[in-house]
């Protein structure tokens, strides 16, 4: 099925979910940003049932672990025909699956995917998935952190709004996306507005005396500070990057 270009000729940017509960979905993708460019046509969601290729009457996805163990296992014949399923609309996008134990997802895998042309996005359930069906749909798993959640939606969601806020015509001001935390291998520095004084706390001066140079200066600064205190293995790969 072709997908409707956006109104300035581009394709929209395509998210597809496999899930045993797209009911969960759009959930906060309907709103701010991710809404209005959703609404906008600039990027598509959707969802794909795994219980619809269950097996039997009860429409079974999982089984008990091979060689004993608690809770179930999604098997890899009823995830593969659902994989499949999915690769007749969507035969380029990248085929993600969920996973604590994947590579981190960090700020350049999210400008590699939403370069693309979408993600193919697979939530697990229960234990996980049967090992097989990952090299055998050619999955990448991807982690959004060092915790375990009851299920891959969450993250799925993580990952596309991650996405969507570096699509073009998204962010108002893009010129914002690039002094971010991470865009540079930096934290971003602290930001300021009004009241000049809150609580016996002011503004840092350098920010209201209008000389540009000494802003940006006090900026990375704050910034490369930031991130010796809290992310010093930011930092070590920052410098490294820029002596290559």
């Amino acid at each position: 099925m072709p997908h409707s270009p956006t109104s300035d000729g581009r394709s929209p940017w395509r998210a597809t979910v496999l899930t045993l509960f797209p009911e969960m979905f759009p959930g906060p993708l309907v709103v701010s940003l991710a809404g209005q460019a959703l609404e906008a046509a600039i990027w598509s969601l959707r969802t794909i049932s795994i219980r619809d290729f269950g097996l039997g009457k009860h429409r079974a996805v999982d089984d008990t672990p091979a060689g004993g163990g608690a809770g179930m296992v999604m098997r890899a014949d009823v995830l593969a025909a659902a994989i499949d399923h999915a690769r007749i609309e969507e035969p380029d996008a990248p085929l993600l699956y969920l996973s604590p134990r994947g590579e981190r997802l960090d700020q350049s895998l999210v400008a590699e995917l939403a370069a693309g042309p979408g993600v193919l996005l697979l939530a697990g359930r229960f234990e996980g998935v049967d090992e097989r069906v990952i090299p055998g749909r050619a999955m990448r798993e991807v982690s959004i952190g060092d915790y375990v959640l009851s299920g891959g939606e969450l993250a799925a969601m993580v990952l596309i709004d991650a996405c969507v806020r570096l699509l073009p015509g998204v962010v108002g001001a893009a010129t914002s996306l690039n002094q971010e935390s991470f865009e540079a291998g930096l934290l971003e520095y602290p930001q300021y507005t009004k009241p000049r004084e809150w609580e016996g706390r002011t503004i840092p001066e350098v920010l209201l005396s209008g000389d540009h140079k000494k802003i940006v200066e006090w900026r990375r600064a704050e910034a490369q500070r930031l991130t010796a205190q809290r992310r010093p293995d930011l930092l070590k790969s920052h410098k490294t990057g820029e002596k290559s």
